[in-house]
């Protein structure tokens, strides 16, 4: 007779905080037992010289979310989560956005049903404020933080996004209020308009013009603002996709001043440079135009700094998934267009894990515990899904990832993902996930993926662990 639905035999088990040698027994999707020479599993996986970590969570993606004609995302709920499974990702957090005009719970429930039936894994939503009426601020908001949407993004930026500094202000006084985690897309829009005009003038429209309209500083001045707003309201803020030297100045400012600022970044920063937009007039740079930019190889150092030295809480993909070439994505209508036009955003999904544990942990550039912290502990603890999620703990989800060191070039043709394209072809990686197991079954084995659309559950977000204890009276 079984103990177990599920042992893990010989792990060598990372946490954020330890190292340890177990057996890991699973029972009913989570972790019951973890020890030295357990009793028997129905199914028993030998990990024996492998390094075994919580299953990632991917909390900044982009999947099936509404967009204007003819924009259309290239992954829904189906191949969004058997990418990020395929990737060691166990769990999702895209974002449900409103648009101006439209109830905020109306945009939930659109978002719901884009999901039901179809995810793999499990996922939670962010939401998306874009139009802060008062029965938004008053009664919408406030009743979805309790229903367990309890993080929300604000974007500076985006002609049909973006909020002024007193709509800012109003949306953060609702976290504090609700005990919420706000997150803010930190460019200043007026600042980037200006720029585009005067390169459109000159006849500079090409991708690689992407980047000069919004150099370092646009993002410099939004976090300082962002920054500021949240000082004024007291309340914690996450600053998403921070890409470089002079926002992490920011960050290490507010920091050094007592202030809860949070960070998060993404691999397009730590891979990739403006030169990957184009050297010269090419479309192909459209593949990588994504907001803020990727910066220059300098820029690359400041981020694997802030990675360890925990500026950053988050590491993220921001996957956002268009066809390079096709008329719903970054050619808009079948034709090439001016930068402004191009849809903003990379794939990035089932690449995150491997990157950051191949080029961070096997490369030398980070410990194993601090890569689970940044891809999994870190993003749970932040939007309120630990200690369920992101840890391997007796209680916890049996979401595992079991790594093989090998060498691995990354094709888009062997990724699981809809889109057309990967920013990240050829590049050589020392390890992959060969094994993912979410809640105890085995979704990945490292050569096939093992479908079962709509075992993913949707979460109820708890109050985010990173917000200081609410204050009494």
């Amino acid at each position: 007779m079984s103990d177990f639905d599920l042992v893990i035999r010989n792990a060598r088990a990372v946490t954020a905080s330890d190292t340890f040698d177990c057996d890991i027994g699973i029972r009913a999707g989570r972790i019951a037992q973890l020890g030295a020479g357990l009793g028997p599993g129905a199914r028993e996986i030998d990990a024996a010289g492998r390094t075994v970590t919580p299953g990632g969570v991917d909390a900044h993606c982009h999947l099936d979310q509404p967009m204007p004609p003819p924009q259309r995302m290239a992954d829904d709920f189906d191949t969004g989560t058997r990418s990020a499974a395929c990737g060691g990702t166990t769990t999702v957090i895209p974002f449900a956005a409103q648009h101006k005009g439209q109830s905020l719970r109306a945009a939930v429930e659109d978002y719901r049903a884009r999901a039901e039936g179809k995810a793999h894994v499990d996922y939670a939503f962010h939401l998306i404020v874009s139009d802060p009426t008062p029965e938004v601020l008053k009664v919408e908001l406030p009743a979805l933080i309790r229903e367990g949407f309890t993080s929300f993004k604000i974007y500076m930026t985006y002609d049909d996004m973006k909020l002024d500094d007193g709509q800012i202000l109003d949306v953060l006084d609702v976290a504090r209020q609700e005990g919420a985690m706000a997150m803010l897309h930190a460019e200043n829009s007026d600042c980037i308009e200006w720029l585009t005009r005067r390169l459109e003038a000159a006849g500079r429209t090409a991708p690689r013009f992407h980047a000069h309209a919004r150099p370092m500083l646009v993002e410099r001045e939004a976090t300082h603002r962002a920054i500021a707003l949240a000082e004024l309201v007291d309340v914690p803020i996450l600053i998403v996709h921070v890409s470089g030297r002079e926002a992490v100045e920011q960050i290490r400012w507010a920091r050094a001043h007592g202030l809860n600022v949070f960070a998060e970044t993404c691999p397009q920063y730590l891979f990739l440079t403006a030169e990957d937009l184009g050297i010269d007039d090419s479309y192909k740079g459209a593949k990588c135009v994504c907001s803020p930019p990727p910066r220059d190889k300098a820029n690359q150092q400041v981020i694997w700094d802030g990675l360890n030295d925990g500026l950053f809480t988050v590491f993220s993909s921001d996957h956002a998934p268009f066809k390079f070439d096709a008329p719903e994505g970054k050619k808009p209508g079948g034709e090439e267009v001016s930068f402004r036009h191009i849809p903003n955003g990379i794939p990035g999904l089932e690449t995150r894990m491997a990157l950051l544990w191949s080029e961070g942990v096997l490369a030398g550039r980070m410990t194993a515990n601090r890569f689970v912290d940044l891809t999994a502990t870190g993003p749970a603890k932040a939007y309120g899904l630990h200690p369920r999620k992101g840890t391997i703990a007796i209680g916890a989800d049996a979401d595992l990832v079991v790594w093989d060191e090998r060498e691995v070039v990354i094709e888009n043709a062997k990724l699981h993902h809809a889109v057309d394209y990967t920013p990240y072809e050829g590049m050589r990686l020392k390890a992959w996930p060969g094994l993912t197991i979410s809640r105890g079954e085995v979704v990945w084995d490292g050569q096939d993926f093992h479908p079962r659309r709509g075992r993913g559950e949707l979460l109820a977000c708890g109050r985010p662990s990173l917000l200081p204890a609410r204050r009494a009276g």
